[in-house]
């Protein structure tokens, strides 16, 4: 792939704090020069066995090129790596190290060692720095930014977690060149979240979808930046999820549950699908949402590949999960739902005998 020019969006936290997403291709080993400037020391690269093999190698040479003296570790595919026990294996390595307030932990991978990485590094003594470079679609426009790390328990998924903001986020979308299909269709779930939030984002999806199946380069930068100017926006005005930022979570109250309730057998994306789905089903029966606005993000949703459908679910498992989940409440759970396209309500608590309905429309049992 050709190069094309980096977009550098900034996150704005106020009082002084900011970080960039840097968004374009084929500069994923010019991180060594631009953390040179900024950082030096002992540095953490954590990532799994496929993306080791991919880009490790090449990522760690060129930061111990520019200076740093780079300890790589593997960890597990999939969500079983996001635990307490997995955390602790991380930080058992980075004691006996010789790791202290002054390294630096990079998380080169999607959502998953994102989210362990960012979480072992806001908890090793008390916070370190860390940066993300993104390799999936889904961390791409969505994990990697704003801060939130977190690890599963058995009773739902990011239950134990920390705000621990990136110094910044690396996306160089050439690494989607070698990312499943599956994966690269589940990550649209999220940007498509990004177009009911937003309505000329939602247009602009509909427009260039058959591009960004093709991984079009140029079409991949646009829509990537977009999704993180969307993302960065919500954030910067409410980094500790008090209010607005809580609108980032439309699709995911059902989503959450359903990948739980699957034995993550739906990857997040594909659960957060049926979840937006769900959701605006739900909108519809509260008189909040068109019949015709609901059919454009389904169809969006069957055009890009996404389910719209579960398959052999229980929906009082869904139920079990949800009633753990953070937005939980004892006459029924805080939702997240559409208005119009470009509007959307948070804090609407849902009975749940109509959650029951919407289920089982979405094909539970």
């Amino acid at each position: 792939m050709g190069c094309i020019r980096l977009q550098e969006i900034w996150i704005e936290l106020g009082q002084g704090r900011r970080y960039p997403v840097v968004v374009g291709t084929g500069h994923l080993l010019e991180l060594g020069t631009w953390l040179a400037e900024r950082l030096t020391g002992q540095c953490l690269l954590v990532t799994n066995a496929t993306l080791r093999r991919l880009y490790g190698g090449d990522l760690k040479s060129s930061l111990q090129a520019r200076g740093w003296q780079v300890n790589a570790i593997q960890v597990p595919d999939g969500e079983e790596a996001k635990t307490l026990a997995q955390a602790g294996l991380l930080y058992d390595y980075m004691l006996a190290e010789g790791f202290d307030r002054d390294s630096l932990v990079i998380a080169l991978g999607g959502g998953v060692v994102g989210d362990l990485a960012g979480f072992v590094a806001g908890t090793f003594m008390r916070g370190i720095p860390f940066i993300q470079v993104p390799t999936s679609l889904l961390a791409q426009v969505d994990a990697s930014i704003g801060g939130k790390t977190a690890v599963n328990h058995r009773l739902g998924k990011n239950l134990v977690g920390i705000f621990h903001q990136p110094r910044a986020v690396w996306t160089d979308v050439n690494t989607l060149a070698t990312l499943p299909e599956r994966e690269f269709i589940s990550g649209l779930a999220e940007v498509i979240k990004h177009g009911v939030i937003d309505a000329d984002y939602f247009a602009l999806l509909e427009a260039t979808w058959p591009n960004l199946l093709a991984r079009d380069p140029a079409t991949l930068v646009q829509v990537i930046a977009g999704s993180v100017r969307i993302k960065g926006k919500i954030v910067a005005a409410d980094e500790r999820e008090a209010g607005q930022r809580a609108l980032l979570n439309l699709g995911h109250t059902i989503g959450h549950a359903l990948e739980a309730a699957s034995n993550y057998r739906y990857s997040h994306g594909e659960a957060v699908a049926i979840g937006l789905v769900g959701a605006g089903l739900l909108a519809c029966r509260l008189g909040l949402w068109s019949a015709v606005d609901h059919e454009r993000t389904c169809a969006l949703l069957r055009a890009v590949g996404l389910p719209i459908i579960a398959h052999d679910i229980s929906a009082q498992d869904v139920l079990c999960y949800m009633a753990h989940d953070k937005k939980a409440r004892a006459d029924g759970a805080r939702f997240v739902l559409p208005v119009r396209l470009g509007e959307v309500k948070c804090g609407l608590t849902v009975p749940v005998d109509m959650i029951c309905d919407a289920l089982a429309a979405l094909g539970a049992v």
